[in-house]
């Protein structure tokens, strides 16, 4: 049988990085199956266009992935699949929260044959069987003799074969610029950012967030041996084919249990397995030093935090007490110093949020190292404590806002500001942080630093610019270069300087790229 995993976009802006869930499955689908990708970011198909696909190539099973911001894209590629005869299995945390919604028992249409409820490692060798008997059930659980819901150990864990799959799709590197690139410098005739995981769970239960409830809150990691081979084989295949591989490691909490991350760490380094890597930290947990040093020398680079605020009001509201905004300037510091940068992402329309908010929050900001912040609105995703506080409340005006998905729209009334007033914030966040004079000052801010750590910070702002103003036609992108000509042409020409210098040498930050992406179900 012929399986497709497919992984919709939401039709608004593109993910910079596959889905880790595609490539694990297609690790434990059982023998004498072939298992076809698509990411609906890398390979844009409309609903005609799928459904043309799976007849094309003989599809008799589809597989479909989908978080909340991605559901409703996810129901209408699921419709025109089933339309062409081929049955569809959905998994997901969205799917998890809301089976009713996706087989047709809430009151609205059918989307899918059967859902894979939980993390799917157990269930998927059993769904693949049924289907390929003409078997498919409507429920697929991870549960136990008795009934309750069993989490899979990550030992062992399924090789994923890297170094054997194709990848093509996952290029971020235009075709037309290939042949320029592998002429202008070797090593750069491809570019990916690869998901890796070491673990799963988070023990914090934010109110706002979907993970605690999804994955647990006991922790599970692979074995230090295992992600080591994993990245050997990514940064293997990286040099066989002359490209870069970044690694982002989408563990909810990548250092967790600081004692076990240090361990990891170090064995990264003992085996020269050290690549480019991104990962998302909470900033009480980089009070660490040797944490920190441990970060830049396994080859750390970038840091999501989750700030969400600089209000601990706010904080203790949602239950992420944990953060102190005391110590966010010193954590970025004690980053900076090493050349680790922070994506720092932040939540308006939170309860204690006035007007004015988010420039009180870039005063804050604009104090700290150079960085990426991101911003979106407090989202009540279902099943989460928040959803059920602000449900309860009387709060939410689209209790299922996830079915007419509109990005950076309230889906409840903020305390003390309207919703327009919530957006007016937002959109001030972004316009006064990716502006053409923003990003010249944080490239000046980084003047005594390698050029290549200015044109890193440039060319990721440049991508982030677009999660909030989409840049998806080439129109957008050229109107953003003549914006920021004077900043462009500045690092040329430092850039070429340092080139032509004879006694120059590329150092490893000289290939320091951006990293334009974060995993998860973010609250953005």
């Amino acid at each position: 049988m012929r399986i497709l995993l497919y992984n919709p976009d939401n039709g608004v802006t593109r993910n910079f990085m596959p889905h880790l869930w595609m490539f694990l499955l297609q690790a434990l689908t059982p023998p004498g199956h072939e298992v076809l990708l698509v990411d609906g970011n890398a390979q844009p198909m409309d609903e005609s266009q799928i459904a043309q696909f799976v007849r094309d190539q003989n599809i008799g099973l589809v597989g479909i992935g989908a978080m909340t911001r991605m559901v409703a894209r996810a129901y209408r590629m699921a419709d025109a699949i089933r339309a062409a005869g081929v049955p569809v299995v959905m998994g997901g945390p969205h799917v998890t929260e809301e089976p009713d919604e996706a087989l047709g028992r809430s009151g609205g249409p059918r989307h899918t044959d059967a859902v894979a409820l939980g993390e799917a490692d157990e269930t998927w060798p059993q769904i693949v069987n049924d289907a390929a008997r003409g078997e498919l059930k409507e429920i697929y659980a991870p549960v136990d003799a008795t009934g309750k819901e069993r989490k899979p150990s990550l030992h062992p864990y399924p090789t994923i074969p890297w170094d054997k799959m194709d990848l093509g799709q996952f290029n971020l590197i235009p075709k037309r610029l290939h042949r320029f690139l592998k002429n202008f410098r070797e090593g750069w005739g491809t570019f990916r950012i690869v998901p890796v995981e070491t673990g799963r769970g988070c023990p914090y239960g934010c109110e706002f967030c979907t993970v605690t409830g999804f994955f647990g809150d006991s922790i599970r990691f692979r074995t230090n041996e295992s992600v080591v081979n994993e990245l050997l084989l990514l940064k293997t295949r990286a040099r066989r084919e002359g490209g870069q591989i970044v690694v982002f490691f989408i563990d909810d909490n990548f250092a967790i249990n600081v004692k076990r991350t240090k361990s990891l760490l170090r064995d990264i380094i003992a085996a020269n397995a050290q690549v480019f890597w991104v990962a998302q930290i909470s900033a009480n947990l980089l009070r660490d030093e040797e944490l920190v040093d441990l970060i830049a020398a396994s080859g750390g680079k970038w840091i999501f935090i989750g700030m969400e605020s600089v209000d601990p009001v706010n904080l203790k509201d949602v239950n992420k007490g944990f953060n102190k905004p005391a110590e966010y300037a010193p954590v970025l510091q004690r980053l900076a110093k090493r050349n680790v940068y922070a994506i720092t992402s932040f939540i308006f329309g939170m309860d204690n949020d006035t007007p004015g908010v988010a420039e009180r929050t870039l005063q804050q900001v604009r104090k700290w190292p150079p960085g990426l912040p991101i911003f979106g609105l407090l989202t009540p995703l279902p099943a989460t404590p928040l959803y059920k506080r602000l449900e309860a409340a009387g709060r939410l005006t689209r209790p299922r806002h996830w079915l007419d998905f509109v990005p950076f729209t309230m889906a409840h009334t903020p305390l003390k500001m309207t919703i327009e007033e919530a957006h007016a914030e937002l959109n001030y966040g972004w316009a006064h942080s990716y502006s053409p004079e923003a990003l010249a000052e944080v490239v000046a801010a980084l003047d005594d630093n390698h050029v290549g750590d200015r044109v890193n910070i440039f060319l990721a702002r440049l991508c982030f610019r677009g999660i909030y103003f989409p840049m998806m036609k080439k129109s957008s992108w050229l109107r953003v270069v003549v914006e920021n000509r004077r900043t462009i042409l500045r690092l040329i020409k430092e850039g070429l300087s340092r080139w032509m210098r004879p006694q120059y040498s590329a150092s490893p930050d000289s290939l320091d790229v951006a990293l334009p992406g974060v995993s998860g179900e973010a609250n953005i």
